[in-house]
This record gives C-alpha cells, structure tokens and sequence, in this order.
C-alpha cells in the first residue's frame, strides 16, 4: 500500500490533508481489512467491529484512524483508487499513440482490478449507487478516467485513426461502459478467468467498431422487419 497521508472530510465536501498517524502499518491493515468487509457483505451492513476483527484490532483502535464507516470509504477513494488512477495516467503517458494510449489505460485498469478483487468489488459497487457517500471523490474519479479518454480520442483524431465527426460525450460514455460492464461481468463470475484477456478485444472494438465497412451496407428496403 502506498498511502502516506490521512485525507480529512469536512462538511463542505473539501479535504484536507493531514498527517496520518504514526502507526502507518495498522491504518493500511485496517484500510484493507474494512475494503475485504465490504466487498463480501456490502457497506451497509458492515459494522466496525467486524471491520475491526478482520484487522485484528479492537474496536475502539478504529476510530484512532477514521472518524466512522463513511470516513474509512471516503480514504478508501482518496488513497487506495487515487493511486491506481495516478498509475493509468502514467501508463497512459508513457504509451506512443492513441490506440496505444487506449491500450494502456483499459490493460491496467483491468489488471489492477484483478489484482484485488475487493477493491473492484467495492468500487463498482459504489460507484453505481444513486446516493453514495464519498460523492465529491467518486466525482472526481470518474472526472480523471474521462479527462483522460478525451485526450486520447482527440489524440487519435489529430492522428487520423478515428473519426473526426464523432460526438465526443458519447464515446467518453461507450468506452467508460463498456469497460465498466466487462469487469461487472468478471466480479459476477467470481473472478474465474483472467480479466485482462479483455484488454485486447476491448480496444478493437473501439477502434474498428462492430461494422464491416460500406461493402456490408443494407440495400434500402432490405432492413429486417421486427422479428427477423
């Protein structure tokens, strides 16, 4: 875990950073152990102490590092999601070319929700809820993933691989569901296959469509009546 700060919530929705406690060792064991606890029982029903028995703390020991179950989520994304964002920005800067770039982002962020199966639990979970606690951080997330498939779609336009007509809000969403809905597929399956096998067919979706090119157009009058 590289977390090196405790990031505060105030009640204006702004955080502040802090130092965390001393103790970085049992705050990352508590992060950890609260992240496994709701991804198996869901967040509401989770309790402190069952959050506390998983870390193998007691229970009042919790609240030496977060002020309640909300605020362990909230550290939750602004340490443990942020870290893993910052990693597909860095992936993503390193790759030469839009559908490299594209590649880029979709591989690791696959294999980084492979690599912990909880945290996508909680992840996807969350992020799907219409009321959600952490709101201005999974805002915020979602803000950085989209910002970043912006600067590559525009990129691959400059680049002539990808058309230059496209409604760019719209391929944000295609691109952000579709990925969404291939890792819900994997958590549904209990992680039993190898997720970043996805990567691939995922980004030749994305750049060449579901299409056979104008050969394959429907002569007019032709199209098949509801029900064919």
């Amino acid at each position: 875990m590289l977390i090196h700060n405790r990031v505060a919530s105030h009640g204006n929705g702004r955080c502040v950073i802090a130092n965390k406690p001393r103790n970085h060792e049992k705050y990352d064991r508590i992060l950890e152990a609260a992240i496994k606890v709701f991804a198996e029982r869901g967040f509401h029903q989770s309790t402190i102490s069952q959050i506390a028995r998983q870390a193998g703390v007691a229970d009042g020991t919790i609240y030496l590092y977060f002020k309640n179950k909300d605020d362990i989520l909230v550290h939750f994304f602004n340490s443990r999601t942020r870290h893993v964002f910052d990693h597909f920005r860095e992936a993503v800067r390193q790759a030469e070319g839009a559908e490299a770039k594209l590649h880029a982002l979709i591989h690791h962020q696959l294999e980084a929700f492979q690599g912990d199966i909880h945290m996508a639990a909680v992840y996807q979970a969350w992020t799907h809820q219409f009321q959600r606690v952490a709101e201005p951080q999974i805002k915020e997330m979602a803000k950085m993933y989209l910002d970043i498939v912006s600067e590559i779609v525009e990129l691959g336009q400059q680049e002539g691989v990808l058309r230059k007509d496209l409604y760019l809000g719209l391929v944000k969403r295609f691109i952000l569901g579709a990925v969404d809905e291939v890792i819900n597929t994997w958590l549904h399956a209990g992680g039993r296959y190898d997720l970043t096998t996805m990567a691939d067919p995922l980004v030749d979706l994305f750049m060449r469509g579901i299409g056979a090119g104008p050969t394959a157009a429907v002569p007019e009058g032709t199209e098949p009546k509801p029900g064919d």
